[in-house]
C-alpha cells in the first residue's frame, strides 16, 4: 500500500533536507580538504627527506674514506684489517640506507594514492550531494 504525496510536499521536503544537511556537508568537505592538505604537506615532507638523505647517500662514499685514514695510521699493519672492516660497514650501511629510502619511496606513493583515492571520493560525494539537492 503507497500513498501519494503531493509534488509542493515533496519539494518542502527536499529543501528541509537540504537546508539541514548542507551544514553538515560543508563541515565534512573543510575536514576532508583540511585532511588533504595535511597529507600533501606529509608527502611534500617525505618528499623532501628522500632528496636529503639520496644526497646524503652520493656524498658519503667520498666522507668516511677521510676517517678511515686516521685509523690506519694508528695500526699499522692492523690498519689494512681496519679498513677492510670498515668497508664491509659501509657496505652494510649503504644497503640500510638504501632499503630506507626505498621503503620511504614506497611510503609516499602509498600516501600519494591515498590522496589520490580521498580526492576521488570527495568529488564523488561532491557530485552525489549536488545531484541529491537540485
Amino acid at each position: 500500500h503507497f500513498e501519494l504525496t503531493p509534488s509542493p510536499s515533496l519539494a518542502l521536503a527536499q529543501h528541509s533536507l537540504a537546508t539541514e544537511l548542507a551544514p553538515a556537508i560543508t563541515t565534512l568537505l573543510n575536514r576532508a580538504e583540511t585532511h588533504l592538505d595535511r597529507l600533501e604537506r606529509r608527502e611534500q615532507a617525505l618528499r623532501a627527506k628522500a632528496e636529503l638523505q639520496a644526497g646524503r647517500l652520493s656524498q658519503r662514499p667520498g666522507a668516511p674514506s677521510g676517517r678511515t685514514t686516521p685509523g690506519g695510521r694508528a695500526g699499522g699493519a692492523g690498519g689494512g684489517g681496519g679498513s677492510g672492516g670498515g668497508e664491509g660497514g659501509k657496505e652494510a650501511k649503504l644497503r640500510m640506507l638504501k632499503q630506507k629510502k626505498e621503503r620511504l619511496g614506497y611510503a609516499v606513493e602509498r600516501l600519494q594514492l591515498q590522496s589520490q583515492q580521498r580526492q576521488r571520493q570527495l568529488r564523488m560525494s561532491v557530485s552525489y550531494a549536488g545531484q541529491d539537492f537540485q
